[in-house]
């Protein structure tokens, strides 16, 4: 028999079972759920480098014009389609205009019709999504009818032809492009927001007679925010490559006006004489693309518990 003294040393063994989780590191087991965001979203290095291109981007635009004496539309008559040099850095094109003020105008333009169309589509998008997802009944039908509708209509054939008849006035740009592009997030958005309306906490603001706009904007689409940041993001992307394209086709800003989609077109003609009338624009149509996917990417991520990124911590 095994004496008592010799049981009183034996170690206890490990009840079978799932491991013991190892607890939480005195650093995070109080934070907030915005620093937990930050914190998800620093680990990805490709969305802290797409962020970093991005601001880099957007001083050039802001701050490149303080750096040369020309302005996109001054033209030097002296130098006609001339190579990089000292008194222009990124060199002219056939009109004499100089390159390097032209990029940091037409970067400055296609910033403006980008991020803005992605914050009106979002919005518009947010509220009938969300609206339709809440009312239900014939409401969401109709809803549902018009977002199928407008999905299967050739939006960019109508995109070219209504930009091109308003002689391609940016403003008027930022309005088409708005009106053709917030289906699909729409879309989305209802499909989420069909299981929020089903929260305790709508139906105790129904409960307590708060009305139906209040209770869209104050509980259903806050609890979209994740959703919206993504595609705030990438609505970016999109709203570039689209402006890109009927600028390049002569159905988007149009002359006197300059963005990378016209740049594009000037240089697409002389891409073997004078390369650098597209090497410039399209390295910066790249740029702004490249990042912001990343910058999306990240915050996906970050905003997904179930990502890698999100529930492992690992690196990119």
């Amino acid at each position: 028999m095994t004496s008592d003294a010799t049981i009183a040393q034996k170690p206890a063994e490990k009840p079978a079972g799932k491991p013991v989780p190892r607890p939480l590191p005195n650093s995070e087991r109080h934070i907030g759920l915005g620093r937990l965001y930050l914190r998800r979203f620093l680990r990805n290095r490709l969305a802290v480098t797409g962020v970093v291109i991005f601001l880099l981007l957007v001083l050039f635009s802001a701050f490149g014009g303080l750096f040369t004496s020309y302005t996109y539309s001054d033209t030097d008559f002296a130098a006609l389609t001339q190579p990089p040099s000292a008194a222009h850095w990124f060199g002219t094109n056939q009109g004499g205009n100089d390159i390097y003020a032209s990029a940091v105008h037409g970067l400055q333009r296609s910033l403006a019709i980008a991020v803005s169309v992605s914050v009106l589509t979002v919005v518009v998008a947010a509220v009938i999504g969300s609206s339709a997802a809440y009312f239900g009944g014939r409401v969401e039908k109709a809803t549902l009818a018009v977002i199928h509708f407008l999905l299967i209509v050739p939006s960019f054939l109508i995109l070219a032809l209504v930009s091109h008849r308003l002689a391609g006035d940016w403003r008027v740009l930022i309005v088409v492009l708005t009106v053709f592009g917030w289906m699909s997030t729409a879309r989305v958005i209802w499909s989420v927001s069909t299981s929020l309306r089903e929260r305790d906490y709508v139906t105790a603001a129904e409960f307590m007679g708060v009305r139906p706009l209040r209770i869209i904007l104050r509980h259903i689409i806050p609890n979209l925010g994740s959703l919206l940041i993504v595609n705030l993001t990438l609505g970016v992307v999109s709203t570039v490559l689209s402006e890109t394209a009927l600028s390049f086709l002569g159905f988007g800003v149009q002359t006197p006006d300059v963005s990378l989609g016209t740049m594009l077109a000037d240089g697409a003609s002389t891409i073997t004489s004078a390369p650098w009338l597209f090497a410039f624009p399209a390295g910066l149509v790249v740029l702004l693309t490249v990042s912001m996917t990343f910058v999306g990417d990240g915050l996906r991520d970050a905003l997904d518990p179930t990502s890698v990124t999100g529930a492992a911590g690992g690196r990119r």
